[in-house]
């Protein structure tokens, strides 16, 4: 076969199943045409659910010279994506949950409604501020959309839907005390978000030991929620140091562990006291530290101890760290509590020290870089790893000094700042060149 058009053609013709309602184009003008009419006439007759089209260079000798990037990303293939479904459906009521900083936020149970194909029970309300500023009551009747075709959201209240809408439904408020632990919340001046203070607080708990365990933080493999809450209704577990005093024999007198289970789950955290600083960090679930302001602060100060010693002002002199994060994390190991959790790690023999890479020289040494939105190949983690390895340096804020912007799909805040400043913006496939991965 010369073209993909034939491909498709013979494919077909053996009875084997392909795309309907595909065309060949000559012309861009074709192609936005053929996806216009797909999107507006023939998306909703299908028997299956679609966010978008794929537009293909038809030449397969073509197609081989453009190659492919990374193993996975065709250069002569393009996805184009559709506007989001959008459902309507009762919400029934608003309710909040404890993240594990403490934030309190809103989200809201929906009589199950299908969306771009999938079943939609629950939405993310974001914080108190939206819920108030669209209106949003338990009993109305609203818009719904999965951003990204992902995430479902509500887009608004559909007011004419209920009749004397504002006698029968009440506007919804925020608790004052947390839903989980009964302590009074709290809010800092400028912030969206509304915090329970107890660091005791059951809902921290459990949310903090999700994010400790994951793939992002200490990596714990078999450590799911389910069974980190199985812990701490066992009495086991209340917080990270006490996974590192977890044996087999205590293991095997829960529900659904068997010796092989059991063995395995203690191997996984044994394994993980070897991370590095950066992870420990991150996993700490420290207020405004994420992947990038955890490494830049283990290659700053080393060592856990170092970090113990410095005052707000040594953590606002690391490049990169503004001042909201210096703060943060200086009254995070103010208190004593987070000193005795660093403790506890310290003596179950946690590394708590960050290796320090070896000199690098190539295309982006001494280079500043920048990662926003979701890749479609590397987690963020991933890519801070390999371009750090290229020898350049990654920080988690877009400034004159920044080199360029690695962007990927819903990249927010820091693309927008890039392009005001005329940053260098570029997408996976050309960092994945630029460190010579391609």
């Amino acid at each position: 076969f010369k073209t993909q058009w034939e491909l498709l053609a013979a494919l077909e013709s053996w009875g084997i199943p392909v795309a309907p309602h595909r065309k060949r184009c000559h012309t861009l003008k074709e192609v936005h045409a053929w996806a216009h009419k797909i999107e507006h006439n023939i998306r909703g007759s299908l028997n299956f659910a679609i966010d978008g089209g794929v537009v293909k260079v038809d030449s397969l000798r073509l197609q081989e010279e453009l190659g492919v990037v990374g193993g996975r990303d065709p250069r002569w293939a393009i996805a184009r994506k559709f506007a989001p479904d959008i459902a309507e459906t009762q919400l029934l009521r608003i309710r909040v949950n404890v993240g594990r900083t403490g934030a309190v936020n809103p989200y809201a149970e929906l009589e199950p409604v299908e969306v771009g194909g999938v079943i939609v029970k629950l939405a993310t309300l974001h914080n108190a501020d939206l819920v108030a500023k669209k209106d949003l009551r338990e009993g109305d009747w609203v818009q719904v959309k999965r951003a990204g075709e992902v995430i479902p959201q509500i887009i608004a209240p559909i007011p004419e839907k209920t009749a004397n809408r504002d006698k029968v439904l009440k506007p919804w408020k925020m608790p004052t005390h947390c839903p989980s632990c009964g302590t009074p919340l709290e809010r800092e001046e400028g912030e969206a978000a509304i915090y329970c203070p107890n660091v005791r607080c059951p809902g921290r708990q459990l949310e903090g030991l999700v994010h400790f365990a994951s793939r992002e933080a200490m990596d714990i493999r078999g450590l799911s929620y389910s069974r980190i809450a199985q812990l701490i209704d066992a009495k086991l577990v209340t917080d990270p140091g006490d996974l590192y005093c977890l044996t087999v024999d205590q293991l095997l007198k829960l529900d659904g562990f068997a010796q092989k289970g059991a063995t395995g789950l203690i191997a996984a955290i044994e394994t993980s006291k070897a991370q590095p600083l950066s992870r420990l960090l991150n996993a700490l679930g420290v207020r405004h530290v994420g992947t990038i302001a955890a490494q830049l602060l283990a290659r700053h100060f080393g060592t856990m101890d170092a970090l113990l010693k410095a005052t707000a002002r040594d953590i606002g002199g690391v490049r990169g760290i503004g001042t909201i994060i210096a703060e943060g994390v200086a009254g995070y190991f103010r208190d004593p509590s987070a000193r005795a959790l660093i403790g506890k790690l310290s003596e179950n023999g946690l590394t708590l020290e960050e290796p320090r890479p070896a000199a690098t020289f190539g295309e982006l040494s001494g280079k500043t870089v920048v990662v926003t939105g979701s890749l479609p190949t590397l987690t963020r983690t991933k890519a801070t790893e390999l371009i750090e390895s290229a020898g350049a340096r990654v920080t988690s804020s877009v400034s004159k000094s920044t080199t360029f912007v690695v962007a990927g799909a819903d990249p927010g805040s820091k693309f927008a700042k890039a392009k005001e400043l005329g940053v260098e913006i570029i997408d996976e496939a050309e960092l994945l060149r630029r460190v010579g991965r391609e």
